[in-house]
């Protein structure tokens, strides 16, 4: 063997846990600090606790927090989306169905939608109001995901 290779040995190496226990044992390194040993890991131990050095756990509890944060915002964002209280100038109907739909009192899509559901005429008898303005809105609420009363059939311009 070459001489002066080998790294110096030490027999009666100490091992210091972070639990406090210590232990003398034969190392390269005079002086060993480990975070886990037989007297404080969970396997021996039988106690239920977690053993993270790295902040794994951590890391997937953030990961886990920020998927139920976006699935709880998409669910608000689809919520707000179909929601009666909407005004009608979010529709982005023409301003002349627009402003006939506002004066005649119909300013949230939930008020529309009653109207709807008593029937096409009464949205027709509006006045400012004609077919194309009907279609343009019903194709409207159908893009946003609203659900259209069964008393509301195809209309044709």
């Amino acid at each position: 063997m070459k001489k002066n290779i080998h790294p110096t040995y030490y027999p009666d190496a100490q091992v210091i846990c972070a639990c406090g226990n210590t232990w003398r044992t034969g190392s390269t390194v005079k002086l060993i600090r480990t975070d886990v040993c037989s007297n404080c890991h969970p396997f021996y131990t039988g106690e239920q606790r977690i053993v993270d050095t790295e902040g794994q756990v951590d890391r997937f509890y953030k990961k886990l927090q920020v998927r139920q944060q976006y699935i709880q915002d998409k669910e608000t964002r689809q919520t707000a989306r179909i929601s009666p209280e909407r005004p009608v100038e979010e529709l982005e109907l023409s301003e002349r169905a627009t402003e006939a739909l506002i004066k005649a009192g119909l300013t949230r899509v939930g008020m529309i939608m009653i109207k709807l559901s008593e029937g096409e005429s009464t949205l027709l008898a509006i006045d400012g109001f004609g077919r194309k303005a009907l279609a343009d809105l019903k194709k409207r609420l159908r893009q946003f995901g609203y659900i259209m009363p069964e008393s509301v059939g195809e209309i044709t311009v």
